[in-house]
């Protein structure tokens, strides 16, 4: 606009670098009759009015110069109103999302004035102030994590109590007791959970032997480590539940594993023969617990009329004992006919004689 403004002042003058500002008759040049047309003159009077009129561009440019004070640009009266509801909005936007707080079932939400702890939000629409005066850190009190060792492929080698090694593959599930505590008082919840774990798993490995770590003291084990596990995480205040220890493999080493494999089986199937023993002995307990309680029968009914009772085993031990005989009962005075089963059974049982065999002929010529 500048520009504008000086080709405007320069073709107002009288005389330029061309000449006069006269026009000629024909049209040619500006200036005088002889000299160039000047090219800053102003145009003919019929076309001046179109040409040199403002426009409304011209007229917005030339209020904002001279409106100011000083010159300087001028805005409307109510710019002030409007900066400052645009800041009150601003300002209710952050109250808003920083002093209302939505707290779900399973959350809680630790409460800091200054950075220092204040109170535990319980689930529901809560109110606090605007931070930086007070945060908010919601914590999911009731979502279980799990934690399992070793993390990849490798070999977790544990020393047992009798200096033999084991490869233990397990698992630890845990999650928030006490938020602030977790929040405030352990600095990495994840890797003191971690640590306690291997801790506590390696001193009860310690404690069993090899039979023990990897077979019917896995149970014990995982007990046991949950025990540790828990006393630990109190002691240092983290706001750490432990929910349970699995554990996935408990074998030997991949270089032995073959005989530890022949060493189990062996194991077990002492351990079959062990209960079927267990059940024999229980049934031989039984019967002859049953035959006291029949002999006490017997005693009693012995004292009462001790004949018939003596009569009466007489027989039903005779009955007894040639029930499994083989016998022929004869009476006197009768012959029998048929021959006694022990003969018939020794005749079945003799072989038949064989005709001799014929002598050989002597050779001829033998000595007499």
């Amino acid at each position: 606009m500048g520009w504008r403004r000086r080709a405007q002042v320069l073709g107002m003058s009288d005389k330029g670098p061309w000449g006069g500002g006269g026009d000629s008759g024909n049209g040619s040049g500006g200036g005088g009759d002889d000299g160039p047309r000047n090219p800053w003159s102003l145009p003919p009077t019929g076309k001046r009015s179109r040409i040199g009129g403002s426009t409304s561009l011209d007229e917005f440019l030339k209020r904002a110069r001279s409106g100011g004070p000083g010159g300087g640009p001028s805005f409307p009266a109510n710019a002030g109103r409007l900066w400052l509801a645009a800041v009150a909005a601003l300002v209710l936007v952050w109250i808003g999302f920083t002093s209302f707080h939505s707290i779900g079932p399973q959350e809680r939400g630790v409460v800091t004035m200054f950075g220092k702890y204040t109170s535990t939000l319980n689930p529901g629409i809560q109110f606090t102030l605007p931070a930086p005066i007070m945060r908010v850190q919601v914590e999911d009190v009731q979502n279980t994590r799990t934690e399992s060792f070793p993390e990849g492929s490798q070999p977790n080698l544990m020393l047992t109590g009798d200096q033999n090694i084991v490869d233990l593959a397990y698992s630890v599930r845990w999650n928030i007791k006490s938020p602030e505590d977790y929040v405030f008082e352990i600095k990495n919840p994840k890797e003191t959970v971690r640590a306690v774990a291997e801790s506590a798993m390696r001193a009860a490995v310690a404690g069993k032997n090899l039979t023990q770590a990897i077979g019917s003291g896995r149970g014990e084990i995982e007990a046991e480590v949950q025990t540790r596990m828990q006393g630990l995480l109190d002691e240092y205040q983290s706001g750490v539940r432990v929910l349970g220890i699995s554990i996935q493999k408990a074998a030997a080493p991949a270089e032995v594993d073959d005989a530890f494999k022949a060493v189990t089986a062996a194991q077990q199937e002492a351990q079959s023969n062990l209960n079927r023993s267990r059940a024999y002995a229980q049934q031989v307990i039984a019967r002859a617990q049953g035959d006291a309680t029949e002999f006490d029968k017997i005693y009693e009914q012995y004292r009462l009329s001790p004949d018939v009772t003596r009569r009466r085993l007489y027989y039903e031990t005779m009955e007894q004992v040639l029930n499994r005989a083989d016998k022929t009962i004869v009476q006197p005075g009768v012959q029998a006919y048929l021959p006694l089963p022990e003969v018939r059974r020794q005749q079945q049982a003799t072989p038949e004689p064989q005709a001799p065999a014929t002598p050989q002929a002597q050779p001829t010529g033998a000595a007499r």
